[in-house]
C-alpha cells in the first residue's frame, strides 16, 4: 500500500507544486504538530494533544487550508495562537471566526483581527493537557508574542512566528537591536536545547548564506547548508530546527561568539545585533 507521504510527495513532483513544501507531522511524544505550508513560504501549524485529542492552530492564514488540515487530524479545535498582526499570519482570522465559530484568538496585539484574548508575558493556559507559556517578542512588530508549547513526557515546542527563523531572525519593523537581543538571548536561547523550533517562513536556505557571509569557516553552517539543500531539492520544510542547533550557525544567536563580533567589528553582543541585521537588510547573496 503507498503511504501517504509517498503519495504526497508524487504529487508534489508531478504538479506544479501546489504548495511550497511538502506538509509533515512531527511526534513530540504524547504531543504532534502538523506543519501546514500556506501561501508562497509561510508555515502555519496544527498542535495536537494526544492524551486529549484536542488541538490548536498557529497562524492559519488560509483557512480552509487548515481546516482541512483538522478535520484529516479529526482533533477538536478551539485555539488559534497568532503571533504578530501582518496580513500573512493573522490575515485569516476573521474567515475563521466565520466559518468555525466559537474559538478563542490569542495574541498580543489589538491590530490581529478576530482577537478575543489578549496575552501577554508568561502568561500560560492549556491545549488539551499540554500548557503553553506566552512570550513578549516585540521587535519585528510591537505586539509579537512566542508560544512554548509543553507537557509531561512530551518534547517542547516554541513557536515564534517572525522572530526567529531557522539561521535568521526577523526584521526590526517596529522595534530595537536591544529588543531583539533580549528575545533571542535572554528568551528563546534559555529555552533547553531540545526545543524544537517553528517558525513562521521558509527562508533558512537563504538565512543559510548570510550565515556563511559572517562565518565562512563554521563547520555548523557548511553542514547545515548541504542538508537544507537536500531537503529543498526534495521538496521538503527545513522547519523544525531545535535551539540547541540554532546556537551553532545562526549568527543572530550567537552575538557573544568572536567570530560574528570579528565580522560586526565590535564585542557589544547588542551593538553586533545591530550591526549584523542592518547587513543582513542589506545582503543580496
Amino acid at each position: 500500500m503507498l503511504t501517504t507521504r509517498f503519495i504526497i510527495r508524487s504529487l508534489y513532483c508531478l504538479s506544479k507544486k501546489p504548495f511550497h513544501s511538502l506538509p509533515t507531522f512531527h511526534d513530540h511524544r504524547k504531543m504532534k504538530v502538523n506543519l501546514i505550508p500556506l501561501l508562497e513560504d509561510n508555515y502555519g501549524y496544527l498542535i495536537i494533544d494526544e492524551s486529549t485529542n484536542v488541538g490548536a492552530v498557529v497562524d492559519p492564514v488560509t483557512p480552509n487550508t487548515v481546516l482541512k488540515a483538522i478535520s484529516d487530524a479529526g482533533v477538536k479545535v478551539e485555539q488559534v495562537l497568532t503571533t504578530h498582526h501582518h496580513w500573512d499570519h493573522a490575515g485569516g482570522n476573521e474567515e475563521l471566526n466565520t466559518k468555525a465559530p466559537g474559538m478563542t484568538f490569542y495574541g498580543g496585539d489589538d491590530r490581529i483581527g478576530a482577537l478575543n484574548k489578549t496575552v501577554s508575558h508568561n502568561d500560560t493556559f492549556n491545549i488539551g493537557s499540554m500548557k503553553v507559556t506566552c512570550f513578549e517578542t516585540p521587535c519585528h512588530t510591537s505586539g509579537h508574542i512566542c508560544y512554548l508549547v509543553e507537557g509531561e513526557g512530551a518534547d517542547p515546542a516554541v513557536f515564534t512566528g517572525d522572530t526567529l527563523f531557522a539561521a535568521g531572525c526577523g526584521r526590526f519593523f517596529e522595534g530595537t537591536a536591544p529588543q531583539m537581543y533580549r528575545a533571542l538571548i535572554e528568551i528563546l536561547s534559555s529555552l533547553p536545547d531540545n526545543t524544537r523550533v517553528y517558525c513562521g517562513h521558509e527562508y533558512t536556505a537563504q538565512n543559510l548564506k548570510f550565515a556563511k557571509h559572517v562565518e565562512p569557516d563554521n563547520p555548523a553552517v557548511l553542514a547545515m547548508i548541504e542538508e537544507v539543500a537536500k531537503k529543498r531539492e526534495a521538496g521538503e520544510p527545513t522547519i523544525p530546527t531545535t535551539i540547541g542547533q540554532e546556537k551553532t550557525f545562526n549568527p543572530f544567536m550567537r552575538v557573544k561568539e568572536s567570530g560574528v563580533q570579528k565580522f560586526a567589528g565590535c564585542s557589544d553582543p547588542v551593538e553586533v545585533m545591530k550591526v549584523i541585521r542592518s547587513a543582513k537588510d542589506k545582503f543580496r547573496g
